[in-house]
């Protein structure tokens, strides 16, 4: 599956590298570079982040659905025991 950004947030992501190496680099990094930087990064580093998000939403939807019948669990056969109650002597 290819890791693929919005127009807007793909601008938004070259920008950030632009000032990231101006401010932390000692040479800066052009408008073209910077994207072919960000292409790198999403195609050799984006999916290991990717199932790294995919695989903590699994455990987390497993653990969810493993609560499940502790969340909505209902008593069976429980008309008569309320009766029940009421009848034992006192």
């Amino acid at each position: 599956m290819t890791i693929e950004l919005t127009k807007d947030a793909r601008a938004q992501a070259v920008a950030s590298i632009e000032r990231y190496f101006r401010e932390n680099m000692e040479e800066k990094i052009g408008n073209v570079a910077a994207g072919g930087l960000l292409g790198f990064i999403l195609e050799e580093i984006g999916p290991a982040i990717y199932n790294k998000g995919v695989a903590d939403a699994q455990e987390r939807l497993q653990t969810r659905v493993s609560e499940l019948d502790f969340e909505v669990h209902e008593e069976e056969f429980k008309y008569w025991k309320k009766f029940d109650r009421q009848r034992k002597p006192k």
